[in-house]
């Protein structure tokens, strides 16, 4: 309690100084921290040679390497700064493109189950979905230390996001569904043969979480996907992918409801390499090997 309470005085004084400064006190700690941090650039390098093989310069790799960093803490930042700023702030910074048919959806009072990944600055996509678009409900995962829960829930409530801990959260996403609220699920990060089903993704065998596919069957919700990219770490824009329809419950509909998410991921990290969280060890059930 006593290093929350320290920390509420550390995010006290930073937003108290204007907004480049903290931007370059963050982008400084990110170089720190992608010097220092050399088993973590391992799992990043192992990643992208999987992924890319030889298609990306070494110079490629070290610059994705060194904005993985840049990225992860220009979200914690932004985390930070949702506990406070506006819709208006937040329309500041986005643009839309490619909303036309989640409009449609929307007027005719449909929910949508939107899926995206840690790409981009997902806290600012977040809450600029649920903020500017429709109200959302989503899933968390807990902090090591409790205290620190309520910090991340006030970041992500203050734009009409709803959410619920991850362990259990399916009930709690069910639910919203069946109330007619809109979802949105992070899909990106290792799954395995009890969460997902075997996609190709990157050329390889990789399972892929399908809880999207199963609950857009069982409550006939379009599945739309959205990124947000930038150029300047400034002006961000927000995309949304085609609708999938899932066609039934069966095996085969799940399967292919799945891997069309898994193409638009593909293609939107092939488009934007940088900005993927590469951090994580994504085939770490199916190739482990490659960590080692």
């Amino acid at each position: 309690m006593i290093g929350y309470r320290l920390f509420l005085i550390l995010d006290f004084l930073l937003m108290l100084l204007p907004k480049f400064l903290r931007k370059g006190l963050f982008i400084s700690l990110a170089k720190l921290a992608h010097w220092i941090a050399f088993s973590r650039n391992r799992v990043i390098q192992a990643n992208l040679d999987f992924a890319f093989k030889d298609m990306l310069s070494l110079s490629q790799k070290k610059e994705i390497q060194s904005y993985c960093y840049r990225n992860l803490f220009l979200n914690v930042l932004q985390t930070m700064e949702n506990r406070r700023n506006s819709a208006s702030d937040l329309l500041n910074s986005v643009t839309f493109v490619n909303s036309e048919a989640v409009d449609a959806l929307l007027r005719d009072n449909r929910s949508i189950i939107f899926v995206s990944a840690h790409f981009g600055n997902w806290e600012l996509g977040g809450a600029a979905l649920s903020s500017l678009i429709t109200p959302v409900s989503s899933i968390y995962k807990e902090f090591s230390s409790s205290a620190f829960d309520p910090y991340l829930l006030q970041a992500r409530t203050n734009h009409r996001m709803e959410l619920a801990e991850k362990n259990g959260a399916l009930k709690h996403i069910a639910k919203a569904l069946k109330n007619g609220r809109s979802i949105l699920l992070m899909i990106d990060q290792a799954s395995n043969e009890r969460t997902g089903v075997i996609t190709n993704f990157f050329g390889s065998p990789t399972y892929h979480n399908s809880s999207a596919a199963l609950l857009g069957a069982k409550f006939h919700t379009p599945i739309v996907g959205v990124y947000i990219t930038t150029l300047d770490d400034k002006n961000y824009t927000i995309h949304f992918e085609e609708p999938i329809v899932v066609a039934s419950s069966d095996e085969k509909s799940i399967l292919d409801a799945t891997q069309k998410q898994v193409d638009d991921l593909e293609r939107v990290i092939r488009a934007h390499p940088k900005l993927w969280f590469w951090c994580h060890k994504r085939w770490k059930k199916e190739f482990r090997e490659i960590y080692r």
